[in-house]
């Protein structure tokens, strides 16, 4: 979310957005977010959306064919949030080489802590969605990305998740024509052979909250 804000504060114009789903396109890839709420986002942004689905065997394949639909629109740059892992930045570039585009990194070699202090400042709100429980127990999912979730974070575990030990999905900021109105379900725990074999936490989030005596973006 910090490297869209921050593209579009350079002018550009970004005309989409892309989210990856599984084979039966039930569940958004890595993040478990139900297509619903990944509309919804993409809506309360003012964005197209675009999904593909893959599995993880065929992920790489089906993201060039999406980068090369984006194209031969005339699409010039891919924007991706990255902050300082080579192998990233190295997957990115390919990708957006085999379509004839440019790979566009805003945050990229910037201070992890700086760049979590300054998304909280310009008041974006999220919620983790999924935790590694390699790193973080099941006590972590489901929370407020906030002041209060880094401070309990165990040491080594970065306040980024950009190891993959945690995802977020942003519900609110200034980019935002409306918060995304959600409520936490339940956390579940699921475990998976691939891309690596770990235990994960998965949130489970309603779809729009709208009953008059709740409160649609609390806990």
């Amino acid at each position: 979310m910090l490297a869209l804000h921050r593209a579009l504060d350079a002018g550009y114009h970004v005309e989409a957005l892309l989210s990856m789903f599984d084979e039966e396109g039930e569940r958004s890839r890595s993040h478990g977010l139900l297509p619903h709420l990944v509309r919804a986002q993409a809506e309360a942004l003012g964005i197209r959306l675009v999904t593909r689905r893959a599995s993880w065997a065929n992920y790489e394949a089906e993201f060039i064919a999406a980068t090369t639909e984006f194209g031969a629109q005339g699409i010039r740059y891919g924007l991706f949030g990255d902050i300082d892992l080579e192998p990233h930045r190295e997957w990115e570039q390919k990708v957006c080489a085999a379509a004839g585009i440019e790979a566009v990194l805003p945050l990229w070699q910037e201070s992890r802590l700086a760049l979590v202090d300054e998304f909280l400042a310009l008041s974006y709100r999220a919620r983790v969605v999924c935790t590694n429980g390699r790193w973080l127990d099941g006590s972590f999912c489901g929370r407020l990305f906030d002041a209060s979730f880094l401070r309990d974070l165990p040491p080594g575990v970065d306040a980024c998740g950009e190891n993959g030990e945690f995802h977020t999905f942003v519900f609110d900021g200034p980019r935002f024509n409306t918060p995304v109105a959600h409520r936490l379900v339940a956390v579940h725990e699921r475990r998976f052979e691939t891309p690596a074999p770990a235990v994960y936490h998965l949130a489970e989030l309603s779809r729009f909250y709208t009953s008059p005596s709740s409160t649609p973006l609390g806990q």
